[in-house]
């Protein structure tokens, strides 16, 4: 019992951000999931004897234009965005390892030929890319959304893993692995990936963060979630005009977004700061 209490010390000693970071996703995760069935109220159910109304015992974060609970709507864009987030998080950083460690693993025109297309996908604007595609995306699953982000997240992580890969490739362990006969598709997956698994759940980490924004930024414009389901960003939308008459319909939104963004963000850095000093 000691022991474990002295280990449990030493870890919020040397990575409160990962601890915060931690506690604070897995409070926003319970919410998200758990909450809903734990309110009097769904997302869409309207209470038309509250309209527009400010926070109240009944309705702690207030209600919407058509008396829909706001904590209701939060807790369920919050769900979607951390849903996307995660699943656009690990779509980004299984892209990059695989594109990234294959070009520097097998080098060549292999190489060149993935780093030409990384560096052409780098120079297309993401948003005017989502817009031209928007209309025909409309009515589309919002797993559409996902690949949208991913494929627009992954090509700098690729790089890194590109360079660490050039490194590994002349290392003891590839090379014996080689002289064994072990197939491309087995050094990659069995060697030479597992060496940069720190850095790839770090990577995802801040993915997450990022897709989240992402997903924010594209569905305030009009191009993310689409009614009548809801996201943390459709309804930062939908409050930005209101802002100032009905601060709650903006303030409750934004700041699920940002202890989302936050917490993911401190958890990344702590985890890239642990790894550094290791």
């Amino acid at each position: 019992m000691i022991d474990g209490a002295s280990s449990l010390r030493e870890t919020l000693r040397r990575r409160p951000g990962v601890v915060f970071g931690v506690a604070v996703l897995i409070l926003l995760a319970v919410a998200a999931f758990v909450g809903p069935h734990l309110l009097p109220y769904s997302h869409t159910e309207q209470d038309l004897t509250n309209i527009l109304s400010p926070p109240s015992p009944a309705h702690p974060l207030g209600t919407a234009r058509l008396g829909e609970d706001v904590l209701a709507l939060c807790l369920r864009g919050l769900q979607k965005s951390l849903v996307i987030g995660l699943l656009a998080a690990v779509l980004t950083t299984v892209l990059a390892a695989v594109v990234g460690t294959v070009a520097g693993y097998l080098g060549g025109k292999t190489d060149r030929a993935l780093m030409t297309m990384v560096d052409i996908l780098l120079v297309l604007p993401p948003i005017l890319v989502v817009a031209v595609l928007s209309p025909a995306l409309r009515g589309q699953s919002w797993l559409v959304l996902v690949v949208l982000i991913s494929a627009f997240q992954w090509m700098l992580t690729s790089r890194v893993v590109r360079a660490r890969a050039r490194s590994l490739r002349t290392s003891g362990f590839v090379i014996a692995a080689e002289n064994m006969g072990a197939s491309t598709a087995r050094i990659i997956t069995r060697h030479m990936l597992p060496q940069m698994a720190p850095l790839l759940i770090i990577d995802c980490t801040m993915n997450v963060a990022t897709a989240v924004l992402t997903e924010a930024g594209l569905s305030y414009f009009g191009f993310g979630v689409q009614p009548p389901d809801v996201s943390l960003g459709t309804l930062v939308a939908t409050g930005t005009g209101s802002a100032l008459t009905f601060p709650w319909l903006f303030m409750a939104p934004v700041g699920f977004l940002a202890a989302t963004v936050l917490a993911t963000a401190v958890l990344g850095e702590g985890l890239r700061d642990d790894e550094r000093t290791r």
